[in-house]
């Protein structure tokens, strides 16, 4: 039977001594308030929750070691201007007799009455019932002003019978007694209960972190001043924990350079490391502590993927029980976890030191457990970090993710991740992998090298992902190549065997029929094949807005622009190729191989309207957003040569415009429009030297023109060399197509009205020309007319042709930047969003300051930028101020 070593009085007096049941003396320290340092960062978010302790019977603090429980606890408690009961709790501490010796000690040390005999013989209190336990909540109870009491360091008592009693206590003692509890782990109380009733106070962990603001003044009182976002990263790696904040200031006090310090400090070797090695780490079981070095290699874990690393069958109670000690495992959710940044950067060093060799191991089964479960971007970056290449490309392969090597935000990411592949790694998926990223560098013959060994080793027993992969790199090959037929037949074995994947795996990899897609455009736009081209790019950039199709979709929109501009339409030229830009300058990734063809598009159009230093300019902003060295593009590198060729001759440089207009790409089948256009820049050449005749077999040469634009350039041409029949039966074709837009039809006429002048048929030519300026100044086509000759300037300065002429046609003189008419008028709601541009207003401040959605405002700045005639916003404003609409 349980019993009371006191003399049982039912009648109180006054307190009395107490003595430790074992005979040793109290140590004082144990029942002081902590002294706090003078770096102590007083924190009033958390001293005024802390108030609420005041109102309610129980509560709790309750964070990892080192976060700064104790200290909060006893600065509250310093300034409450009453007496606290304070009691540091220590693991020697034996049973409740022991516990309740020191509770009762520490009440009468804060000058709380006790009735009289309680715990007051020479040897304490060695046993407890519940006379005892009835008699101090009667007590308590009865006050007019509450004990406060404050349990530190709780987590230290294992007993589930000490709990038991304090509940006991708690409960009967009323408004009595104000617990708190400071502690690492749950305690074994009814909480819930406290909970529901709203009668508990809870500040953990979270709560207890230092924000940027209080880790600066922390860092400060440690005479370290840092700027904002240096604290804000140091609070980010140590996810605002107290003890790593202070431990890291202690340690940059010592560096030369305390910046550069806190945000590279390798925490495996600090004190930061000593302390969590012994809180955390050496409070744990044996099995617990390989349990933790284990799992430091991962993320994030679950008990399956802890289990697969330590063949532990229990690894789900450990990790639960970690997380609920506080011991630096974040519980994520859904039986989820993580370890603290620090916390994991310590225990890798600690495994690397005490068992060489394992971390590659448990990487490798790391790998094979998540690729068995799906989690691709986890086992790819295990596979790497473990240097099984095969493992790690046979992940990507038959994800059939090859293509994300080649497009999306995470392309660069992945091309880093098999960076450290070296020579030694062989098999079919890794020549893929090789071939997937010197193809996406351009580095086309490394890139054909890899991908005809991984074609052979797949030919037989391949899966239909790894086929399908290879599919996807032979329609960028042929691309690349300028090989359309080989393109044609990738795309149509890419259809068959996408009958063979499981639905849900195409699902997942939007950007493999894109790139198949954009490649095969692509190959048929070079070989002039524009409807059947404009069919599949115009699928691609319908796509709705994804990451990995972005890319592709950019691509294939300037592949559009182009077949607009060829077909003779500069306005929508113009549109796509203005979408096209703005959404590679804002959308990152490695560039693609069509990168800058917007611009491209952009700079003739310029062209076409005498607009020279822009075209200049996009020139040279369209070789910054170019892929870089290696195998160009060949329909990028073909028009880029096509316009830099026709700037050259609006400049009146004909040989110029010859050594540009020639392409430095090598193909396997010829272009007809890039030909077409290095045989009109040669016959240029000859012109301007007087030899019409060698001019005119230079063009007889052109087989097929690639493009009614093209076409139009070729009857003026032929037209200036002599062959006027020729000439204005082409000219006549293309004026009654139908198809095409004022590019070919004004071009068309001015040929039409050239020969007519020449055939003394004035009228015609007249008629002709006012057409032609009719539908050229919508577009602001001024360079056709420039470049027709004195013959048909004289006719443009007579009336009436003059007065269509005058208000738009000429500027200073040929090559002169005068700004444009607008195309149509700005709408209001135009005006309003060119007026906030004027301000340096952001996309989104101005849907914000218009009350409309950040696509509304896109759409509008575009149509601005259309009838403006340029193609970024400082434009924008500067031609608004040319023509007084700011």
């Amino acid at each position: 039977m349980i019993s009371v070593a006191a003399r049982e009085d039912s009648t109180r007096g006054p307190a009395v001594g107490y003595a430790d049941p074992l005979g040793e003396p109290f140590l004082r320290t144990r029942f002081a308030v902590p002294a706090r340092p003078a770096t102590f960062v007083r924190r009033p978010r958390l001293t005024a929750h802390l108030d609420q302790a005041l109102d309610t019977p129980l509560t709790m603090v309750n964070g990892a070691a080192g976060a700064g429980k104790t200290l909060l606890v006893a600065d509250w408690a310093a300034g409450l201007g009453q007496p606290v009961a304070w009691l540091t709790n220590e693991a020697g501490d034996q049973g409740p007799g022991m516990f309740w010796a020191y509770v009762l000690h520490a009440l009468h040390t804060a000058g709380t009455p006790l009735p009289a005999g309680i715990g007051g013989s020479p040897g304490g209190v060695r046993m407890v019932d519940h006379r005892l336990l009835a008699r101090l909540a009667d007590e308590l109870n009865g006050r007019d002003r509450p004990a406060i009491l404050v349990l530190d360091e709780f987590d230290r008592l294992a007993a589930p019978e000490t709990a038991e009693q304090l509940e006991f206590v708690l409960h009967h003692a009323g408004r009595g007694l104000r617990l708190i509890l400071v502690t690492r782990t749950e305690p074994l109380l009814p909480l819930h209960r406290y909970r529901a009733a709203a009668a508990m106070t809870e500040i953990r962990n979270q709560e207890l972190a230092f924000t940027p603001e209080e880790a600066a003044d922390l860092l400060a009182r440690h005479g370290l001043r840092l700027p904002a976002d240096a604290a804000r990263a140091l609070v980010e790696r140590t996810r605002g924990w107290a003890a790593g904040l202070r431990l890291s200031a202690l340690a940059a006090q010592q560096s030369t350079d305390p910046e550069t310090y806190l945000k590279e400090f390798e925490a495996g070797h600090s004190t930061i490391a000593d302390f969590l090695l012994a809180e955390v780490v050496g409070r744990q079981p044996p099995e617990t502590q390989d349990l933790l070095l284990r799992v430091s290699v991962l993320d994030r874990f679950g008990p399956e993927l802890a289990e697969a690393l330590t063949g532990r069958p229990d690894a789900g109670p450990l990790l639960a029980g970690l997380c609920r000690q506080n011991a630096f495992v974040e519980d994520l959710g859904h039986s989820w976890y993580r370890l603290h940044p620090l916390f994991g950067e310590i225990l890798r060093v600690h495994l690397r030191a005490h068992s060489p060799g394992l971390e590659p191991e448990l990487h490798r089964r790391a790998a094979r457990w998540l690729r068995a479960h799906g989690a691709v971007p986890e086992a790819l970056a295990h596979g790497a970090a473990a240097a099984d290449w095969e493992c790690t490309a046979g992940v990507l392969v038959d994800d059939l993710a090859i293509g994300r090597l080649l497009t999306g935000l995470r392309a660069d990411d992945l091309t880093g991740l098999f960076s450290g592949m070296g020579p030694e790694a062989t098999g079919a998926a890794v020549d893929l992998v090789r071939a997937a990223r010197e193809l996406s560098e351009h580095d086309l013959d490394h890139g054909l090298a890899h991908l005809g060994r991984a074609e052979e080793s797949l030919a037989a027993g391949a899966t239909a992902a790894g086929r399908l992969s290879c599919v996807l790199l032979e329609s960028l090959a042929a691309r690349l190549t300028g090989s359309p037929d080989r393109a044609e037949q990738a795309v149509s074995e890419a259809a068959r065997l996408r009958r063979e994947v499981p639905p849900q795996l195409l699902a997942k990899h939007p950007e493999l029929t894109a790139l198949l897609l954009t490649h095969l455009g692509s190959a048929r736009v070079w070989a002039g094949h524009f409807d059947a081209a404009r069919a599949a790019l115009t699928e691609v950039a319908d796509l709705p807005g994804d990451a990995l199709t972005e890319l592709p979709r950019e691509d294939c929109l300037g592949h559009l622009a182009l077949i607009d501009y060829f077909d003779g339409r500069p306005d929508r030229a113009e549109s796509r190729a203005l979408a096209a830009t703005d959404a590679t300058r804002h959308c990152g990734g490695r560039p693609f191989p069509g990168a800058g063809l917007g611009q491209l598009v952009l700079a003739a159009v310029a062209v076409d309207r005498d607009e020279l230093g822009r075209a200049r300019a996009l020139l040279a902003e369209a070789a910054e957003y170019g892929p870089g060295p290696g195998v160009p593009d060949p329909v990028t590198e073909a028009y880029r040569a096509l316009v830099t060729g026709r700037l050259h001759l609006a400049l009146g440089d004909p040989a110029a415009a010859a050594h540009a207009a020639d392409p430095a790409v090598r193909t396997q089948v010829p272009s007809p429009w890039a030909e077409a256009n290095a045989a009109l820049a040669a016959a240029a050449v000859l012109l301007a030297e007087g030899r019409p005749g060698r001019a005119a077999e230079v063009l007889d040469g052109i087989e097929r023109p690639g493009g009614p634009v093209c076409a139009a350039e070729v009857a003026w041409a032929r037209l200036a060399a002599g062959h006027r029949e020729e000439a204005v039966e082409t000219a006549g074709r293309l004026c009654t197509e139908g198809r095409t837009g004022p590019g070919v039809t004004v071009r068309a006429a001015l040929v039409r009205a050239r020969a007519a002048a020449e055939a003394g048929d004035t009228g015609t030519a007249r008629k002709l020309l006012a057409r032609a300026l009719l539908e050229a100044r919508r577009d602001r086509l001024r360079r056709p007319f420039l470049d027709a000759g004195p013959g048909i300037r004289r006719l443009l300065d007579a009336p009436p042709l003059h007065g269509l002429a005058a208000a738009w046609l000429y500027g200073d003189g040929p090559g002169a930047d005068s700004p444009p008419l607008l195309v149509e008028e700005l709408s209001g709601r135009e005006r309003e969003v060119l007026g906030r541009l004027a301000q340096m207003m952001s996309t989104q401040e101005i849907a914000a300051d218009l009350y409309v959605s950040v696509n509304t405002v896109k759409t509008h700045l575009k149509s601005i930028y259309r009838k403006l005639g340029v193609g970024r916003r400082g434009d924008a404003v500067r031609r608004a101020r040319e023509r007084g609409l700011l």
